[in-house]
């Protein structure tokens, strides 16, 4: 009986997702690809191997070489989505509840925000005359995601000029499709101005990507200024003597919703001004809230790091 191949038809769902222009999750199933060779000593994998007691073994495999929880989750749920789609493609009979009892949730153990005094800190103008042009930039990026209420970078680098209309910004999350809307503060719109492209030709309304490239090309572009960002932002650290804190793109949005949380600003409004659209992410039902609830949440957390005082949200 001839055995299907679990190497190859991964091979085949990458190539559909890059057909699709969906490069980052492509890139990730490539890394769990290249994790599970590993762990079978190279060479190919076929359908017929994945048992419960194999996935199991793959998990403790990942364990004993002190991946986190979040990577072999990812990893363990890229099977999954490679073993399932096999089965409907009726490629495999498939077995039930193969991946029962893997790890396949997301946990928030390590801590990506930082508290209101060390982000006045990381932001603190007068440090910019000792750091490099490179990092004042990424001091700059930081505070522009932040006042963008916790904005991710892919949704900043990835801003259209059609985007701005005056003082409202108007955009989509490229993760979800969630429309946002950000009543732009002044600070916002010294920013907006510092960095906006002058490239009457690219579409993108700052000058982190350059819109010349397309495809494969354009995500590397992107990977590449996120990693230099990163990078820059953990010299920022350094440079305010937090050099035990890890900063990194994710910093801005997390923190954002933990202070709007000290804040009692409510968990709804929170998801809305996230652009959050699932139960699973929020916690709670996602309910329309009017442009100056938001508005008011992210004043409420941009003061608070700014002047250190804390104002409830029922009294802004």
């Amino acid at each position: 009986m001839k055995q299907e191949s679990f190497t190859g038809f991964m091979h085949e769902v990458m190539d559909g997702l890059r057909q699709e222009e969906r490069f980052a999750t492509a890139h990730i199933y490539k890394y769990a690809l290249a994790a599970v060779t590993d762990f079978v000593g190279g060479g190919e994998i076929f359908f017929g191997a994945l048992t419960r007691r194999w996935l199991k073994r793959f998990q403790e495999y990942l364990d004993d070489l002190q991946r986190s929880y979040n990577t072999i989750s990812t990893y363990v749920r890229v099977l999954r989505a490679v073993y399932n789609r096999a089965v409907d493609c009726g490629l495999i009979a498939g077995e039930y509840r193969l991946f029962a009892g893997m790890k396949t949730g997301v946990s928030s153990e390590r801590k990506l925000a930082v508290t209101a005094v060390q982000m006045n800190n990381l932001l603190d103008k007068n440090l910019r005359n000792r750091l490099s042009p490179d990092v004042c930039e990424a001091q700059d990026t930081l505070a522009l995601m932040l006042l963008l209420q916790g904005m991710p970078y892919a949704d900043l680098a990835h801003l259209h000029k059609g985007n701005l209309n005056g003082d409202l910004l108007i955009c989509r999350r490229r993760k979800t499709g969630t429309e946002l809307c950000v009543r732009l503060l002044p600070e916002t719109m010294r920013l907006i101005d510092r960095y906006k492209s002058s490239d009457t030709d690219s579409p993108y309304l700052l000058n982190i990507l350059s819109g010349k490239r397309s495809g494969e090309a354009a995500f590397r572009e992107y990977r590449d200024k996120l990693r230099s960002l990163n990078f820059h932002l953990s010299r920022l650290s350094e440079c305010c003597g937090l050099a035990g804190v890890k900063v990194s793109s994710y910093t801005a949005r997390h923190t954002w919703a933990t202070l709007a949380k000290y804040c009692q600003v409510p968990e709804e409004v929170i998801s809305e001004g996230l652009g959050h659209s699932s139960l699973e992410v929020t916690r709670t039902y996602l309910k329309s809230f009017e442009g100056e609830e938001l508005n008011r949440a992210n004043i409420v957390v941009n003061n608070y790091i700014i002047t250190g005082e804390k104002r409830m949200w029922n009294e802004a």
